[in-house]
């Protein structure tokens, strides 16, 4: 299938961009809830670290507060290795993902949070769809959320839902992912992502992006470029980092605009001093996590 949609020139997301549409200025006397609180939802068996990639990305691009809410059998493991976050010990199923029956215990988080990530280190997709329709309606309309991963493959069965809130919602793909969005090609997308970008924006009506060699982003009739990563970023984990650093933004009150080009480029000129300093490939995602805050603070 081939789309030809009308695309705006994409604008360069570049310090620029970033000073003229800045981080939120927290007062003093703030406290951490006030700061912004996350509820990330996901892991399973395979993958029960996962989650402390996105957790401490939503620290480190300054939200105040952080959930886990993961399987049981690893809850307890993540809450002693991060023992800054809360941890919610979710039922899980046999195979060791969360199981659909976990939607009231979530339910009873979400109020207390200011924004969701959702599908980081999952890896059932008819499980991350059961518990996506049983979540989806109950959303405060206003509630930042974030989807990731296998997250955004359900996400085709709620286009409809998901453009009724989608100026409080991010979807996160690479190309592949892109490609399932609208059920097409991956290859249709590679040849023109800004027309896929295009067509997934007005599929949804939320802030969507493509990451890539060069990442795309287009919400609010905005469409933002970078292209300054590297191909470091390619490893396992970089893209919890980035919801992540999303969701920790989106908590403290930025649109999913400016959360979405601020994260993408943290992580992006993360990626590009670790590549300076360290090599262009071989870092790990976890290492990207301790230069956000200099980073913030240098724009």
């Amino acid at each position: 299938m081939r789309w030809s949609p009308r695309v705006a020139e994409p604008v360069p997301l570049d310090t620029a961009w970033l000073k003229a549409n800045p981080l939120p200025d927290h007062h003093d006397n703030v406290d951490k809830n006030g700061r912004g609180r996350v509820l990330v939802i996901g892991g399973c068996r395979r993958v029960p670290g996962g989650m402390l990639l996105t957790a401490e990305a939503a620290f480190r691009a300054g939200a105040g507060k952080v959930t886990i809410a993961t399987i049981a059998s690893a809850a307890l493991a993540i809450g002693v290795a991060f023992p800054a976050c809360a941890v919610v010990a979710l039922p899980e199923t046999p195979g060791g993902e969360i199981a659909p029956d976990s939607a009231e215990l979530l339910l009873a988080e979400i109020a207390n949070h200011d924004a969701i990530v959702f599908g980081p280190a999952m890896i059932d997709e008819d499980g991350v769809r059961a518990l996506l329709a049983a979540l989806l309606p109950a959303l405060p309309d206003d509630m930042f959320l974030l989807l990731d991963a296998f997250a955004l493959r359900a996400a085709t069965d709620h286009a409809d839902a998901l453009a009724a809130r989608g100026r409080h919602t991010v979807l996160t793909p690479h190309e592949g992912e892109l490609a399932a969005l609208l059920d097409t090609e991956r290859d249709e997308v590679a040849r023109d992502p800004l027309a896929a970008l295009a067509r997934a924006a007005e599929t949804y009506r939320t802030a969507v992006m493509v990451k890539g060699a060069t990442s795309h982003l287009m919400a609010e009739g905005t469409c933002l470029s970078y292209a300054g990563g590297g191909l470091g970023l390619a490893v396992s984990g970089s893209g919890d980092v980035l919801a992540g650093l999303i969701a920790g933004l989106g908590a403290q009150g930025l649109s999913p605009l400016h959360a979405s080009a601020w994260g993408i480029w943290l992580h992006g000129e993360a990626g590009r001093r670790l590549a300076e300093t360290v090599g262009p490939i071989g870092y790990l995602a976890r290492e990207l996590l301790p230069l956000v805050p200099g980073l913030m603070r240098g724009v």
